[in-house]
């Protein structure tokens, strides 16, 4: 049984496809420009071959949108925009990154992975330590489901080139902070390692 598992958040297409109702946030001109979708496929890859738990959580809300956290300013656009809605094509994983069938694809309606959702317990039955995070945007979900994981106590592995944000300077800062509660590395570095 592996002790690794790679968690995707939220390469979805109203987010991440230029054509995503979300698109104009910068997040596909990112992956486009920083090689994210290459990167992405090259990990799951890796990680298929090593037997790796593999976990894609995307999020999406109800047709009617009764499962938005209506107070949240960072929600709101969705509803505005008729984005993310889980019957829809803009709730699809991206095809960079698009799951196997027996991989476990999970539904989030909250920025973190973690919330509301049955990662945790799935992974604790699978006795894994070390979950690997890539997905977008850094500075949110990536973010967001990285601290939960720390203080969940797993060991924590932010790919870095494997994450997009909205700009350069939300994905740099934020790797910085999350270099405090995880490691953070490059896909070249990961692949690389000795072991």
């Amino acid at each position: 049984m592996t002790e690794h598992a790679l968690v995707l958040v939220d390469f979805v297409n109203d987010i991440v496809h230029p054509d995503g109702k979300l698109s104009g946030g910068g997040y596909s001109a990112f992956i486009e420009g920083n090689s994210v979708s290459s990167n992405v496929a090259s990990l799951l890859s890796h990680c298929r071959s090593k037997g790796d738990l593999i976990v894609h959580v995307r999020v999406g809300f109800e047709p009617n949108y009764v499962d938005l956290p209506s107070r949240s300013p960072f929600f709101g656009a969705a509803k505005q925009y008729g984005a993310l809605d889980c019957s829809s094509w803009g709730f699809e994983i991206a095809d960079f990154a698009a799951p196997l069938d027996q991989e476990l694809v999970l539904r989030k309606r909250r920025i973190s992975a973690f919330m509301a959702t049955s990662l945790d317990l799935i992974l604790r039955n699978q006795g894994i330590q070390t979950i690997l995070v890539a997905g977008c945007s850094t500075d949110l979900a990536v973010e967001s489901t990285a601290r939960d994981a720390h203080d969940l106590d797993y060991n924590v592995v932010v790919m870095g080139d494997c994450c997009a944000a909205a700009n350069e300077g939300d994905h740099s800062s934020s790797l910085d902070l999350l270099q405090k509660i995880s490691k953070v590395v490059s896909l070249s570095d990961y692949v690389n390692k000795p072991g």
